[in-house]
């Protein structure tokens, strides 16, 4: 890969244009997750639970991309508030199976718009925020795997 000139410029970084999007994305997204009193990363976390229902700290963090040590913090705090419930596995305690709450499914119906404001903000179609999201996913995919 030549690199020239233009590689120095900041809007030629496809680093930075996802970063800036992404910022921009979560600033659509605060105004509806304050209503539900949710953060971004919790909203995840939920957003992971109402497809699955339950699930172990381990594969929560694999399937968001943190590590334990920011997940467990935020999972005591959302079991403070009622949306889940955090029990060791009774075959192995070093496991943590996280369950939602009826409280925390109730959400599920109220955060449907979170994704449509991202619809309505970005002038594009679904069909548009779809193939993006398939490639930014394959781009994703490819990165973590020269990564290790």
């Amino acid at each position: 890969m030549e690199t020239n000139k233009h590689d120095l410029k900041l809007e030629e970084h496809l680093c930075f244009s996802l970063y800036a999007c992404s910022r921009a994305i979560l600033r659509v997204y605060r105004p509806y997750l304050d209503e539900l009193q949710l953060t971004y990363p919790q909203y995840l976390v939920l957003v992971t639970l109402w497809d699955k229902q339950k699930s172990t700290i381990k594969e929560l963090g694999e399937a968001l991309d943190l590590d334990t040590g920011t997940l467990t913090p935020m999972l005591k705090r959302m079991e403070s508030a009622g949306l889940l419930r955090r029990e060791r596995d009774t075959k192995d305690e070093r496991v943590v199976n996280i369950h939602i709450t009826p409280e925390g499914m109730s959400l599920q119906e109220k955060a449907a718009c979170v994704p449509q404001s991202l619809l309505l903000a970005s002038g594009m179609k679904e069909e548009e925020l779809v193939q993006l999201n398939s490639a930014i996913l394959h781009l994703l995919r490819n990165v973590n795997t020269t990564d290790k």
